[in-house]
């Protein structure tokens, strides 16, 4: 029995998709019938790590051809207020509309406190919260606009938008910033039938973990402390983003879904 299709003939637009939860997410998208645009930095890592997105995706979709036909790049960094309005213009110029648009991109290197430089904050802060502010204003003015207007918005945040972290002093204000950019644009945007809601991950094995959790004692700790007795990985997200940008959530606006195995509420 083929998987039920969520998102048939929506289009959708991420940032940051090349890699880690954007990446999967981008392809559960097609995987549920969705057109997607990926914006990721345009270096020769990236473009390569999309070339395999694309060969991941022609598996899925039966052939490049339709690959190519259903996903897209569009390089550019965040922190550039014309990255969002040249993502969302190429969604439009190729599809004709945008459906859902995900704010993922974003940076964290861990630091001790003392140790965080102005050049640090500056680069976290103008990645995580000014991107995803910039980036999210230019896919709410194409979704209040188009014939009929409405979408949704997803901003990925992080549990520790909710918790503090020794050594995330310049992270976890970003995260909780755009858990709070999510509500106040829920508020905003309903009159335009834009649903915005934010996805708070737990410990997901990325990229932008990938060294600290290399440290057995760590690792170890952190899967003690979840519920359901470990870490996550991308594909944990997928469902969840799928959820939000399906009709299944058409009634949910301004709220935050945890995504963390339990590791919020467990107090041990």
């Amino acid at each position: 029995m083929a998987a039920p299709q969520l998102l048939s003939g929506k289009t959708m637009a991420i940032t940051g998709g090349a890699t880690g939860i954007g990446r999967a997410i981008a392809l559960g998208y097609l995987k549920h019938g969705a057109n997607v645009a990926v914006n990721h930095l345009g270096d020769k890592k990236s473009l390569a790590q999309f070339q395999t997105m694309v060969d991941e995706a022609a598996t899925t979709l039966g052939g490049k051809e339709e690959a190519g036909k259903r996903l897209i790049q569009v390089p550019g960094n965040v922190s550039d207020p014309e990255t969002g309005k040249k993502l969302v213009q190429e969604v439009v110029k190729r599809w004709g509309r945008l459906d859902v648009f995900i704010s993922n991109a974003g940076v964290c290197e861990f630091k001790e406190f003392l140790d965080i430089s102005p050049a640090l904050w500056n680069f976290t802060l103008t990645t995580n919260l000014s991107g995803a502010f910039h980036t999210i204003q230019a896919a709410a003015a194409q979704l209040s606009t188009q014939t009929p207007p409405g979408g949704s918005i997803i901003g990925i945040s992080s549990i520790s938008a909710l918790v503090g972290g020794a050594q995330q002093g310049h992270y976890t204000p970003t995260k909780a910033g755009v858990l709070s950019l999510i509500q106040s644009c829920a508020c905003a945007l309903g009159k335009y039938n834009i649903r915005c809601n934010a996805l708070l991950p737990g410990t997901i094995r990325t990229q932008l973990n990938e060294e600290d959790l290399a440290d057995d004692k760590k690792r170890e700790y952190m899967e003690g402390r979840v519920p359901l007795g470990r870490t996550g990985v991308p594909e944990d997200l997928v469902g969840p983003a799928v959820f939000l940008g399906s009709e299944l959530s058409g009634y949910m606006t301004g709220a935050q879904l945890l995504v963390d195995g339990g590791l919020f509420v467990n107090l041990q």
